[in-house]
């Protein structure tokens, strides 16, 4: 006797900020549809449950980090790992969306047939596989690699006598007290280790290639303090978010079309606290302009201030290879380590991984466009959720999942079983993500295209994409499906 494999109406992949705020508004605004969030590890939280290291932190406000329908009531705006653990899980617990979290379950595969409208998903669990059914399938997996960050390959590091340590992987009991610590790399992770080791090491050392715009941020916000103890809690929030959104886009905008000036500024904001024109010069003037890579923000200048306290310095230079005692630089300097620190960059991975499959063809993910953000031309019922580059991730991820809710509305209107975008006309390639960050550098290539207009363009603002993204008129661009045929290719 053949057991049927389970069906859903909807998958979510991925128990992550983003897969937790899909299962709110589709439990929201479609209470009667079946679903199952599948998380491949044992807890929920995604990026703020895996990474470990000393000071994670949010690079975002969590004012519009956090859930427009929940709001975030600490004190800290720039929030601590911990803290936003915390949060999600209380808004899985208020919810009832924790009992819908299938933990320890991978996605290692999806196959749709548009004969049976439906995907037939392979999950791993443990040693074993499975399958189960679905009409429609949402990935909220990010577009991180858990299982594996970015490792260069360093000359002589077998030689090395001290500790080399990753921040994906980072050691329970590594203990660094005393010691002396060079972290290699100058982005948003490094410029969180630096300041939160440099508590309890003799000398922490960031070894950059070249400099990455940092700017100070206040770590509390003390106009926002002031609009919640006058307001009730969701309707500060809702204040709160839209004033910090207004200001988000309107910096990226302003250091996008008057690049000189936000050099200048931000030049001037770091000479301001570290006193030293020539410091500022030599290790935090990059030569690409502010916003070309992402700008990296340190609370109330804790990295700044941790460099004025003697307790951390700037090393630009070129790694020559690893010696016993540390590392030697193209200049011939030698860097004394007990621990060096690889925050080299993480490495991509589309969508968790997962290999899709229509109609018994394999779907080259480098050959389909992204339709607002969210569905694959040639992939029918399938969406993926991808926050913004230039401000909180949350704020792109839950215009998806209530798009994605648009969506499975329309289709229940229209008598639809599956739908698919589809362009009217040729559209010019550009790559998914317009940054030109070395660690999406090199791996963007395995992505899905963005096209030259709406709704194929992926925008970088979300007063835009407000605007327009619940107005879209579905018709115009999501073809029905009907019955089996060849993936088609834009």
């Amino acid at each position: 006797m053949t057991v049927a494999a389970e069906h859903l109406d909807v998958v979510i992949v991925g128990a992550g900020l983003s897969g937790i705020g899909a299962a709110y508004r589709l439990q929201s605004e479609h209470p009667g549809r079946s679903y199952a969030i599948l998380e491949a590890r044992e807890s929920l939280g995604g990026t703020w449950d895996l990474f470990r290291y000393p000071g994670i932190r949010s690079d975002s406000d969590m004012f519009t980090l956090g859930y427009p329908f929940k709001p975030w009531r600490d004190a800290k705006s720039i929030a601590d790992g911990p803290s936003i653990l915390r949060y999600i899980q209380e808004t899985a617990d208020q919810y009832g969306i924790g009992q819908r979290i299938r933990y320890g379950t991978k996605v290692v595969g999806a196959e749709w047939s548009s004969d049976d409208a439906r995907w037939t998903v392979t999950i791993r669990q443990g040693a074993e596989r499975h399958t189960l059914t679905c009409g429609f399938l949402y990935c909220c997996a990010g577009y991180y690699d858990y299982d594996q960050g970015h490792a260069p390959e360093f000359p002589g590091v077998e030689s090395f006598s001290g500790q080399l340590v990753y921040p994906q992987f980072w050691p329970e009991d590594l203990d660094y007290t005393g010691k002396r610590v060079v972290v290699i790399g100058s982005g948003a992770t490094a410029v969180t280790l630096v300041p939160a080791m440099a508590e309890q090491a003799e000398l922490v050392t960031m070894l950059q290639r070249s400099p990455t715009w940092i700017s100070p941020v206040p770590g509390r916000d003390k106009y926002a303090d002031r609009i919640r103890d006058l307001l009730p809690p969701q309707l500060a929030h809702r204040l709160i978010r839209t004033k910090n959104i207004l200001f988000n886009v309107g910096f990226y905008q302003y250091c996008r079309r008057r690049p000189e000036a936000a050099r200048k500024l931000l030049t001037g904001l770091s000479t301001r606290i570290l006193k030293d024109e020539r410091l500022v010069a030599e290790h935090f003037t990059p030569s690409y302009n502010p916003w070309d890579q992402r700008l990296c923000a340190v609370p109330d200048a804790d990295f700044f201030k941790s460099m004025k306290k003697g307790k951390a310095e700037v090393v630009t230079d070129h790694i020559e290879s690893f010696v016993p005692e540390g590392i030697r630089l193209r200049s011939g300097r030698v860097l004394p380590a007990d621990v060096v620190v690889s925050a080299t960059g993480l490495k991509l991975l589309a969508f968790g991984g997962i290999s899709l499959t229509v109609d018994g063809a394999p779907v080259e993910l480098s050959e389909q466009f992204v339709w607002q953000g969210a569905m694959l031309t040639g992939v029918p019922n399938f969406a993926v959720c991808i926050g913004y580059t230039n401000a909180s991730w949350t704020l792109r991820a839950d215009l998806t999942s209530r798009l994605v809710c648009k969506v499975l509305a329309h289709m229940d209107r229209r008598g639809y079983r599956a739908v698919v975008p589809e362009p009217q006309g040729h559209l010019e390639q550009h790559p998914l993500l317009d940054l030109a960050s070395g660690y999406i550098q090199r791996s963007i290539g395995d992505f899905p295209r963005q096209g030259d207009r709406h709704p194929w363009r992926v925008r970088q603002n979300y007063l835009l994409d407000s605007a327009t993204t619940m107005r879209t008129n579905l018709d115009k661009t999501l073809r029905p499906v009907q019955r089996a045929q060849k993936l088609q290719r834009v």
